[in-house]
């Protein structure tokens, strides 16, 4: 999850004299937004209470690899097993180098910390990224069914970054999907549309065009997972190299993780793994 910035230096008049012209257009601006808000509420809501986790598989594809894994979530961190490398089975001496890995792993307690700080960190960014999106953007009504209301935004003229995230969250443009009656976030998507540069240049710049699309599904009753994410931001930004990336992930068969604990998700792994 879900882990883009700058000050936006846009055409405006155009739409603010839209806005002087059509009074429905303002009202259609506020419905959005509070559209919006109560979707982002719903979600931090739901992050806060619930802590059901899961295992599934992960095939994610980046220049440097395409790798299909096992994924067993628990309270103390996530475990991965490689299952695939290239569409390939791994063979018996790449399984046994991938559990000697594993096993490595569990017995490294410095290491198994490090990751759970890890993962806190970037549920932190995400958190922080999701309550910008009511005040970084303009929003507007696209379309809606009976399942699904879609709204665009678009940069927001009045709304001031104050982190690199923020500026690179600034400077997108796309389009969000939200359920009508439970109010989670189906699938969000954005394109950057300016330039973003770190200082002056200097430090990096981020080109415009990079894309990034984040699909949600709900896997268990009440429990919504990202089942996909497509990143391809072109650039680079010294010191925040989460940003420069290029990466398609698809995650399937979701099924609830009993264990508690790295050890216990290696049991599993070698119960439901060849």
């Amino acid at each position: 999850m879900m882990n883009h910035h700058c000050t936006l230096r846009t055409l405006v008049l155009p739409a603010l004299f839209a806005l002087l012209v059509f009074p429905a257009a303002r009202a259609q601006q506020g419905d959005a937004k509070a559209i919006v808000s109560a979707a982002v509420q719903t979600e931090l809501t739901a992050d806060r209470n619930d802590h059901t986790a899961f295992m599934y598989r992960d095939h994610d594809v980046t220049p440097e690899h395409d790798t299909l894994y096992f994924t067993v979530e628990t309270p103390q961190g996530n475990l991965k097993r490689k299952l695939e490398d290239h569409g390939h089975p791994l063979n018996q001496q790449q399984r046994a180098a991938e559990d000697q890995r594993i096993q490595s792993l569990i017995q490294d307690s410095a290491a198994i910390a490090k990751r759970r700080h890890d993962e806190a960190h970037d549920d932190d960014q995400a958190e922080q990224m999701l309550k910008l999106l009511p005040r970084a953007y303009v929003w507007s009504i696209a379309s809606q069914n009976p399942e699904l209301v879609t709204l665009d935004f678009k940069p927001d003229p009045n709304f001031s970054p104050d982190s690199l995230e923020a500026r690179v969250l600034s400077a997108m443009a796309g389009e969000i999907q939200v359920t009508r009656t439970t109010h989670r976030i189906r699938s969000i998507k954005g394109k950057l549309i300016n330039d973003v540069t770190f200082g002056w240049g200097l430090f990096g710049r981020l080109r415009q065009g990079g894309s990034f699309e984040v699909q949600r599904r709900e896997v268990a009753p009440g429990h919504w997972q990202m089942t996909e994410n497509h990143t391809h931001i072109l650039g680079k930004a010294l010191f925040f190299k989460q940003i420069g990336s290029q990466e398609d992930e698809v995650r399937t068969d979701f099924k609830v993780s009993p264990a508690q604990n790295i050890q216990q998700a290696w049991k599993i792994m070698q119960q439901q793994t060849p």
